[in-house]
């Protein structure tokens, strides 16, 4: 019988932990699935690792790594399939949000042949009215830079194994799981859910955090914005040719230029527009940097059960 393996990257969940086992078992057991449980414990600073070794102990089929330290979900989620031996895999959160009931639905799916099962959000849940607009703001700026439409979507899927091998071989150390799931291609298919609301705890996004993920996502996912530098470069160069132009024909016509603020206010634009455009680039050299360090993703400090 295949079996399913479920990820769940967790950091300071230890509230939440406990419910996650009854609600898996109780919508895959019905359903005849065989399936293990991988929990990656992100470095938690609360006892989120002690009640994974608690869970662990209690059920053959559940297994649990702690990292050294917070490396982030990225990290984890990579972890996780590292770590997985099912014939496919759901990556799903420790809070509950993604409904456990969909993944019936998931794993027929990929059972009629779709190699990947992405869940949609049919609504945001209960997020803040900010973090709203800043997330579709990410999805639409991102898919507009890379060309794939990634709108809606979330970590919440379902990999076959071969995408999971396919996924393993890139070697990015600042990997985006959710654009790489849609850039590698294969037979996939969306499952529309409602997310849950949280019943433990707070989310871990702060604004900072959410602004920080989505730099990282963009420059580490498309060279965009390097194109788009260029673009302000070459908007600068033809008001430079305007201006130039515009100085000559009033020269010759016996008209001096007037306007030192103007002068001051091209001088700022010009040199803002350098500035942004030098932060561009040395935000890819840095992501260059870190690559060609070629430190690894995350450290696992210790581990649950038989398997390493």
């Amino acid at each position: 019988m295949p079996m399913l393996s479920v990820v769940i990257p967790a950091y300071n969940e230890e509230e939440a932990l406990m419910n996650v086992i009854p609600a898996l078992s109780g919508v895959l057991g019905p359903e005849k699935i065989d399936y293990e449980i991988i929990f990656i414990d992100d470095g938690s600073t609360d006892n989120t690792y002690e009640k994974i070794v608690e869970l662990s102990g209690a059920s053959a089929n559940v297994y649990g790594y702690r990292f050294s330290r917070n490396f982030g979900k990225e990290s984890a989620i990579w972890a996780g399939l590292e770590k997985a031996n099912g014939d496919c895999c759901i990556v799903m959160d420790c809070d509950l949000q993604h409904p456990p009931e969909t993944i019936p639905q998931m794993y027929r799916l990929w059972e009629e042949g779709y190699e990947i099962v992405e869940g949609i959000k049919s609504n945001r849940g209960k997020e803040s009215f900010f973090h709203k607009v800043f997330s579709k703001t990410f999805y639409r700026l991102i898919g507009g830079l890379s060309g794939l439409n990634m709108q809606s979507s979330s970590d919440f899927k379902l990999l076959d194994r071969r995408v999971v091998t396919e996924l393993l071989q890139l070697k990015e150390k600042n990997a985006f799981f959710r654009g790489l799931s849609f850039w590698v291609g294969f037979n996939s298919t969306k499952v529309e859910y409602i997310v849950n609301p949280r019943e433990h705890g707070k989310t871990k996004w702060s604004f900072l955090s959410l602004i920080k993920y989505a730099v990282n996502n963009i420059i580490g996912f498309t060279t965009a914005p390097l194109q788009i530098v260029t673009g302000v470069g070459v908007i600068l160069i033809v008001a430079f040719f305007v201006l130039l132009i515009q100085t000559f024909i009033r020269y010759f016509l016996g008209y001096s230029l007037e306007g030192f603020t103007t002068v001051i206010i091209l001088l700022l634009l010009i040199g803002g527009g350098l500035m942004i455009s030098l932060g561009i680039i040395g935000m890819y050299i840095a992501k260059i940097y870190d690559e060609v360090k070629n430190r690894p993703r995350y450290i696992i400090k210790e581990s649950t059960g038989p398997r390493s």
